[in-house]
């Protein structure tokens, strides 16, 4: 079965949220199929830094990536994100 990778960009709430815990967090969150594949660092401005995840998913999950914009929704200390690029992955 084919798999989908997604690129979501957090915000987290300020500057000084613990953004380690931010993705341990993400990564006990993620439903069955689901797999957090690498983050990485973005600085925004004046200290701020978002973080980009990138999240391998089934390709054929109902609703597309609404179950991961739902349960990003519900994350403590993250004020929003922005669900940047979904591409088909034939092999993972």
């Amino acid at each position: 079965m084919a798999k989908v990778l997604v690129t979501v960009k957090l915000y987290p709430e300020d500057v000084d949220t613990d953004r380690k815990a931010l993705v341990e967090e993400l990564k006990t969150r993620l439903p069955e199929g689901y797999e957090l594949v690498k983050t990485r660092e973005e600085p925004v401005a004046f200290g701020y830094v978002a973080l980009k995840a990138y999240i391998a998913m089934p390709e054929d999950t109902e609703g597309g990536t609404e179950k991961l914009e739902e349960l990003l929704s519900k994350i403590p200390n993250l004020q929003d994100f922005e669900i940047e690029s979904v591409h088909r992955l034939s092999e993972f």
